[in-house]
């Protein structure tokens, strides 16, 4: 990797130093929440149901959110446009998994690291998006990406998520049967950042500059949580006493193809429009 970042090759507005900084801190800072909960879960997580969640989650946080933020970055800093647009939908993996953080664990000591963790992807995932020229991405995107089928399924997915969150809290509060505090928080989690999904999906299928800009990020987001889930899924059983369902896997990878597959297509189109090998 070159000492300064190849910013040349890259539609930019400005310089994208402070959001490199800030990257390297939210990995920092995710790293240290990672292996803190897994070296001292009871310590940091005082329930078994906070433990069955966020010890897995732990894991998944640094093979898979660490690495996908790290290997973005190092793609953007080398000039690729594949890497700048990835980025946000990394910076956006991370913050959809602290949110569920912050709105599950107790005012303990370690909850401020993970408030910081989400307030610092909110404000460096705005900062990169709008440092990057809209403009000159359409212009190089344009008619390259699946537009209409990558903004479908972004807003179908959007749909299905967001009608998914109220139709259990609608249930919960009509049954009176109170959800746990995991499933509450990934919840939130889901109502606070699936409308994402949606405007980014609107503007892809028309087209618009923001859409270019974020609707691969967001595929890629989504492409990752589904994997990340499985592989959620595959740890659970090694590290709590909750039993391993294989029919979750596989209904997972199925539902998780509609989000790979025009992730894929987009990445094509992004690398043939730079003109990458």
């Amino acid at each position: 990797m070159s000492i300064h970042p190849n910013d040349n090759n890259l539609p930019l507005k400005g310089n994208l130093s402070m959001i490199y900084i800030l990257s390297f801190l939210i990995a920092t800072l995710m790293t240290v929440a990672s292996v803190a909960g897994l070296r001292y879960p009871a310590l940091i997580y005082p329930t078994d149901e906070l433990i069955r969640t966020f010890m897995s989650n732990d894991v998944v946080n640094l093979f898979i959110g660490l690495p996908i933020l790290l290997a973005s970055m190092g793609l953007a800093w080398r000039g690729k446009l594949i890497g700048l647009l990835c980025w946000a939908g990394a910076l956006f993996f991370t913050l959809y998994n602290y949110t569920a953080y912050v709105f599950a664990m107790p005012l303990n000591w370690v909850f401020p690291l993970h408030l910081a963790l989400m307030m610092l992807c909110i404000y460096t995932l705005i900062g990169l998006i709008a440092s990057i020229d809209g403009k000159v991405v359409q212009q190089r995107l344009g008619g390259r990406v699946p537009e209409r089928f990558s903004g479908g399924v972004l807003v179908g997915l959007g749909l299905l998520f967001l009608l998914r969150v109220i139709g259990v809290m609608v249930n919960a509060l009509s049954s009176g049967n109170l959800l746990s505090e995991t499933e509450l928080a990934v919840n939130i989690a889901d109502f606070l950042t699936t409308p994402a999904w949606l405007i980014g999906g609107i503007l892809l299928w028309q087209r618009r500059e923001l859409g270019y800009v974020t609707g691969l990020g967001l595929l890629f987001q989504g492409s990752m949580l589904f994997i990340a889930l499985i592989i959620f899924l595959l740890i659970q059983p090694l590290l709590t006493s909750e039993p391993f369902v294989i029919a979750d896997v596989v209904v997972i990878f199925v539902m998780g193809l509609v989000c790979f597959v025009p992730f894929g297509l987009c990445v094509r189109g992004v690398v043939k429009a730079q003109g990458v090998g």
